[in-house]
């Protein structure tokens, strides 16, 4: 059996291998000296926003931080290499549909518009305003505007989504698939329920003064590794750093801070996780429930001693609605369905509850691990609640953590990339703007996949991104793009959303984050972003642009949307020359931009204003609010178990990748080299199996719809994670993913959740 992909574990995230993977990165860009310069004005005052995460930057300003992900994302980005029109012309669009995700990208920078021929199978180049002026007219011949689907990628700063969103609304539609869809549209329903405010309530300086924190279902040492920095500072100072993580994570493990100079010469690294619990897929919240449930058994008990309370009674009072009632819910929920569900014993629960109870200030934080199963907004909901007991929300130290994913994922939902909009945005668009706004809800990401597929929707615009790989059922939705009558993706590399055309197809070419965006006085423009705490910042680019035929985002969203609707509500090329412009028309529509440009170009930005954190509840209570919901009836896990041979699988990311650009084959944290088509197992499951490290198997999904989804070839590797739980990668295992199975509430794909079983492969299959 072939296991020599199969290597050794860093043996702390971080330290000597981060670096040398950071100088592989750079080498294989083709522009070392100029790309390590170009990452020193990453998350900079007068430098550009680093395009690999959403973490945090602190009001108070700090040094350069060393991050891995930006190292890659930067040089992914100024690669040397271009995929020129003579790239195109070389290859036709079905032979580079055979091509993996990392050997298209690898391809480097398009710097060309290019349009699709059918009859050669192969996109040659198109002027810009031809390419504009054809997508003007297509758009505008369709019977309907809601039969256009304008998706969004998180990495278009606010002044893009912005523009982008004016114009779909002028055109007539609320059609706005977006990529929070597809991973914390849970947080933003959950908390807007429990908090009245969508988004996290802690700053970064928040984890300087936290006693504990709780890290649940995330793992920052591949996703946003800046964190690990904070999360290592806690640690130091004594903080407990409580993970619960099906996987064990090298990252929440150990930290070898690259920065820190004694540590790196001396091999050492810093312990994260005090604690580190292992529940199976999908028993978080009974986890969550569990911890709570020790938590009023303590509250009894102090009664009885005549001891201090364990509950803040007077934030309770004054700040919440429904305590009794989840109270109730949590004493009638027995043990034996905490555990079951759960897959923590009954002590392991009560260690992390005694973490909670003993500290004055505590932040729990959590990413798709949490919001991308069927009961993710209770969930969430869950974790609210158990943050209200000890009055954990709304003072320094403690509070409520989503961390998203893309750079500006957040910040493009704040300035309207919403399918449902608030009333009052629109009434401000209106008033603002003076035309007739659409009242009626769009598409997400999951309605739009079934216009699609039938018949119903017939355009599809994508502003960044990879749709086609991103979203679930791939090869469905690969076939749906196909069956369109446009598709127009902007983007910085060729992926295989590109290579999905439908009767007419186009390829824009757009300047990445690094790159400088020069206006219309000859000046290099300013977007601005907002992270995961909503600090919202200004990011410039300083490299040279990677072709002289490039536009900026803005400058293609105002160029299709004049072709398409006119000037008659706004000069876009006006907008697109000056993005102050652009800034003024969002402080007049949306609270809390109040002098943006001022505020802008002030070191480190300004932050937007959080009710919640100032214990100000907008939810119809005027409270935060407990709910007192049942656990699930049923875990994937514990469905899985039902059947012979069925198990639980979720998908993530290697650590050579950032969402579904991939940067190279290997997963260091998690020892597997030059392999993408691997399932980690628990041994004792690959034993029941009668398998072997490095058998190869076809994934079968068991979602009972009557579609077969297989994903084939894949090498199991022994791990440690809960028996019954598997994992994999994505976008590889995206094909399992149902399109007809989503989050309750928030319509997000259950991508941590998806009942599979397997195929042993045979030699000559292999």
């Amino acid at each position: 059996m072939d296991t020599t992909f199969i290597g050794k574990k860093s043996a702390a995230a971080g330290g000597w291998g981060a670096l040398k993977s950071c100088g592989k990165q750079l080498l294989q860009s083709g522009m070392p000296l100029s790309g390590a310069r170009t990452m020193l004005k990453a998350n900079q005052p007068d430098g550009f926003d680093c395009p690999g995460c959403a973490w945090g930057d602190p009001e108070h300003g700090s040094s350069f931080e060393f991050c891995e992900n930006g190292v890659k994302a930067v040089s992914w980005e100024a690669t040397e290499k271009r995929a020129t029109p003579a790239f195109f012309a070389e290859h036709t669009v079905s032979d580079l549909r055979k091509l993996s995700d990392y050997e298209l990208e690898l391809n480097g920078r398009l710097t060309h518009p290019m349009r699709y021929d059918a009859a050669t199978d192969r996109y040659l180049p198109v002027a810009w305003e031809d390419a504009f002026a054809e997508i003007g007219a297509i758009l505008k011949s369709l019977d309907s505007p809601d039969r256009a689907e304008f998706y969004t990628s998180g990495r278009a700063s606010n002044e893009a989504a912005y523009l982008y969103q004016l114009f779909v609304r002028i055109y007539g539609t609320n059609n706005f698939p977006d990529c929070s869809n597809m991973c914390h549209e849970a947080s933003g329903v959950a908390l807007r329920q429990s908090i009245g405010v969508g988004k996290g309530t802690v700053l970064l300086e928040d984890f300087e003064k936290a006693d504990a924190i709780f890290v649940i279902g995330q793992n920052p040492g591949t996703n946003h590794p800046r964190m690990l920095g904070d999360l290592r500072r806690a640690a130091l100072r004594g903080a407990r750093i409580v993970v619960l993580n099906p996987v064990r994570e090298r990252g929440l493990e150990k930290f070898s801070d690259p920065q820190d100079k004694i540590e790196m010469l001396r091999g050492g690294a810093t312990d994260i996780a005090s604690h580190y619990f292992q529940p199976k897929l999908g028993g978080d919240m009974a986890a969550v429930r569990g911890m709570a449930k020790v938590v009023f058994a303590a509250e009894d008990a102090a009664i009885a001693a005549s001891l201090p309370s364990v509950l803040d009674h007077a934030f309770i009072a004054e700040h919440c609605d429904g305590f009794a009632e989840y109270r109730a819910a949590v004493e009638a929920t027995g043990w034996d369905q905490i555990e079951d569900q759960s897959g923590l014993t009954r002590a392991e629960i009560e260690r992390a509850a005694d973490v909670y109870m003993k500290a004055d200030s505590v932040i729990c934080t959590w990413a798709m691990g949490v919001t991308q199963h069927l009961h993710s907004v209770a969930t969430i909901r869950e974790i609210s609640n158990f943050m209200f007991l000890r009055g954990n929300v709304g003072r320094p130290g403690a509070g409520l953590c989503p961390v998203r994913g893309h750079s500006n994922v957040q910040g493009d939902r704040t300035v309207g990339i919403n399918e449902k909009p608030p009333a009052a945005f629109l009434d401000a668009l209106e008033k603002h703007f003076g035309f007739a706004v659409p009242r009626k809800h769009g598409h997400n990401v999951l309605a739009a996949i079934g216009a699609m597929l039938d018949g119903s929707a017939q355009a599809f615009i994508g502003l960044g991104g990879n749709f086609a790989r991103a979203t679930p059922d791939s090869a469905l939705v690969e076939k749906a793009l196909r069956g369109l009558k446009l598709t127009v993706n902007v983007g910085t590399k060729p992926n295989h959303s590109h290579l999905m055309p439908g009767e007419v197809s186009f390829i824009l070419p757009c300047l990445g984050r690094t790159e400088m965006d020069m206006g219309a006085n000859g000046t290099s423009q300013l977007v601005s972003v907002e992270d995961s705490m909503s600090m919202v910042h200004g990011s410039a680019g300083i490299n040279r642009p990677a072709s002289p035929h490039l536009l900026s985002e803005v400058g293609i969203i105002a160029g299709i949307a004049e072709a398409t609707v006119g000037n008659s509500v706004v000069n876009w090329s006006d907008l697109a020359g000056d993005y102050d412009k652009i800034r003024d028309h969002i402080e007049a529509t949306i609270p809390g931009f109040e002098e943006y440009n001022r505020r802008l170009r002030k070191p480190r930005g300004f932050h937007l204003r959080n009710a919640a954190a100032e214990r100000e509840w907008n939810t119809p209570a005027a409270k935060a609010t407990f709910f007192a919901c049942p656990l699930p009836e049923e875990t994937v896990h514990q469905k899985a178990r039902k059947g012979e041979g069925r198990y639980a699988l979720q998908t993530f990311r290697s650590h050579d990748q950032y969402n579904t650009t991939v940067y190279g084959l290997d997963d260091r944290y998690r020892g597997v080299y030059g392999e993408r088509q691997v399932i980690f197992i628990h041994p004792e499951d690959l034993k029941a199996l009668g398998a072997e490290a490095g058998e190869r198997v076809d994934v079968i999904g068991e979602f009972d719809d009557g579609v077969e989804r297989i994903a084939p070839d894949f090498r199991f590797v022994p791990y440690d994670i809960p028996r019954g739980s598997i994992a994999g990668y994505y976008p590889e295992l995206n094909v399992l993913v149902p399109v007809g199975s989503a989050g309750a509430e928030s319509d997000t794909p259950t991508s941590k959740s998806i009942m599979v079983s397997f195929r042993k492969r045979q030699a000559s299959a292999a």
